[in-house]
């Protein structure tokens, strides 16, 4: 499970070191497979660990062809998936595609989202994270059923 946010840097490269909390469960669930894609809501990257995007890959296979909605899914997190694996000094590399969707500079944020992580610029997940909390302060969050039963 990946929990919490690292501010990381993207070398010259294009390449970023994964935590090393996260290291030994990629390495051993996954031999240090991982599959990154776009985000076609946000302007981030979603990393899987190849299991856990194989589970993603069968949802959008049964997605149809001549749904243009599911199509444009299939199209686009098809189109930029991307393997990754972590070489020996716990590094990825993010391709060039993937980081200009994303506009990744030096500073980047990793985001622990339990099944996979998001990959942001600093400065995109900083003005997002300021749109979630003021939308948090609002009513119109509590009127979801599903938050209802979340206590925190």
């Amino acid at each position: 499970m990946f929990r919490g946010a690292a501010t990381i840097n993207l070398d010259v490269k294009g390449r970023i070191s994964i935590p090393t909390r996260y290291r030994a469960e990629l390495l051993e669930q996954n031999q240090g497979q991982m599959v990154c894609t776009v985000d076609i809501r946000q302007p981030c990257l979603l990393l899987y660990p190849l299991k856990e995007w194989e589970i993603i890959e069968q949802k959008l296979l049964g997605l149809s062809n001549f749904d243009p909605l599911q199509r444009t899914l299939q199209r686009v997190m098809l189109g930029y998936a991307t393997e990754c694996e972590l070489d020996s000094a716990g590094r990825i590399l993010i391709s060039g595609p993937l980081r200009q969707h994303a506009k990744l500079e030096k500073s980047i944020m990793l985001v622990g989202q339990l099944n996979k992580f998001e990959i942001w610029s600093e400065a995109e997940w900083q003005a997002q994270i300021e749109k979630d909390m003021a939308l948090g302060a609002t009513d119109s969050f509590a009127l979801s059923e599903e938050l209802k039963t979340l206590s925190l």
